[in-house]
């Protein structure tokens, strides 16, 4: 998913961008938005392909992507397009390479800051067809205009939305590693014939609306789970932002500001017919955001997620990555080089880990939502990669 506007564009140059599938299958839709661009986005052309390493691509898998039959489109400003059909065997839990031409100057880019993938952008001209690596010459990991990919597979059953805010989009995981939680659950659920979607974006707040990170959770709930092809569970960790936000530049959160924020969320899901699950907000003790008034909050909001049975299911992440010796602070083992809010690798597993699959509909058949009493089949034709 996009987050918002960069501050510089692209003219005359192609970007490589490497995304993971969660499921394999046999072809691929690309999703490309100009959701947060100034002027329309003129493509000149898309080919996807499987990676070989870094920007260069396995010759003979390339495929050219159309829209509408053509190669080339025009996204208006604040649009999103969907691409025709690609048939390309994709394997679970491969890398793919999809290599967009920009003919002309862009603005600011609709991106996704903190992708955690290296991308990589090429000297001037459409390199787009060209198998090798060495005209691309500049590496950002970050992914441009790119907003998901849906993965053909007619046994699926069912989808993982996986929301939140940078804890889920993943930093501080390895770059390229794929070691986000996300990641790692997709790797526990793939067997059992479930796909797994990153909706995680870097300092995203349950209530506000932000100039860098996007859209609320409330506001892009619908967008990024409920609409999303073939979603039957969401994993929602979210609010230490919120909390964090007030410990530094705004006024305080009401506990009960965000429990009615997290309730229309979840009425949101039910409503369309989706299992959602809570995560418990993860220990930020010595971070910057820290401070007492923060930790009462967070752990009232712990509480009521653990206690309230507002949500279908409980993931206790807290209590994953939390140390033993002090379960306000991160676990030292998984706090390397997170600042103290963000956890490493090991930390990121140890939270997918933690996860009761019991609680996902892990079934075939036809999910019924226990509030909404509305009913979504988890037999699904497509699902969704980890972007």
């Amino acid at each position: 998913m996009l987050t918002g506007p960069s501050a510089t564009g692209i003219n005359d140059q192609t970007v490589r961008m490497v995304i993971r599938t969660s499921v394999g299958g046999s072809s691929v839709r690309l999703r490309f938005s100009n959701a947060y661009g100034t002027t329309p986005l003129v493509v000149g052309q898309v080919e996807v392909a499987d990676q070989v390493s870094g920007p260069a691509v396995a010759p003979g898998s390339q495929r050219p992507v159309t829209f509408g039959g053509q190669g080339t489109v025009t996204i208006p400003v604040g649009q999103e397009i969907v691409s025709d059909p690609v048939a390309l065997s994709v394997g679970p839990l491969q890398n793919l390479v999809v290599s967009m031409f920009v003919p002309q100057a862009t603005g600011p880019t609709s991106w996704h800051f903190e992708a955690e993938t290296t991308s990589y952008v090429s000297v001037p001209g459409n390199w787009a067809a060209e198998p090798g690596g060495g005209a691309y010459q500049t590496e950002i990991p970050s992914w441009f205009y790119l907003d998901g990919v849906d993965v053909t597979r007619h046994s699926l059953r069912g989808t993982i939305v996986a929301f939140g805010d940078s804890i889920t989009d993943g930093p501080h995981s390895t770059i390229d590693g794929n070691d986000t939680w996300p990641d790692w659950l997709a790797r526990r659920v793939v067997p059992l014939g479930y796909a797994v979607l990153n909706e995680g974006i870097g300092g995203n707040e349950i209530l506000n609306d932000l100039p860098f990170s996007g859209a609320s959770a409330l506001h892009r709930f619908m967008r990024d789970a409920v609409d999303q092809l073939g979603a039957t569970d969401v994993i929602f960790l979210q609010g230490i932002n919120d909390i964090a936000s007030a410990n530094t530049t705004g006024p305080r959160v009401s506990l009960g500001q965000l429990e009615a924020g997290i309730e229309q969320i979840i009425a949101e899901a039910h409503a369309g017919g989706l299992k959602i699950l809570g995560g418990t907000l993860t220990p930020f003790k010595g971070s910057a955001y820290y401070t007492t008034a923060g930790e009462v909050e967070r752990a009232a909001l712990n509480k009521w997620i653990t206690t309230s049975g507002t949500f279908d299911g409980v993931v206790n992440f807290a209590k994953a990555v939390a140390d033993p010796s002090d379960p306000l602070r991160l676990n030292p083992i998984y706090d390397t080089g997170g600042g103290h809010l963000h956890p490493n690798d090991l930390g990121y597993k140890a939270m997918a880990d933690s996860i009761n699959l019991n609680l996902i509909a892990l079934r075939s058949g036809t999910y019924v939502s226990p509030r909404a009493g509305l009913r979504r089949q988890v037999s699904w034709p497509a699902g969704a990669c980890l972007i």
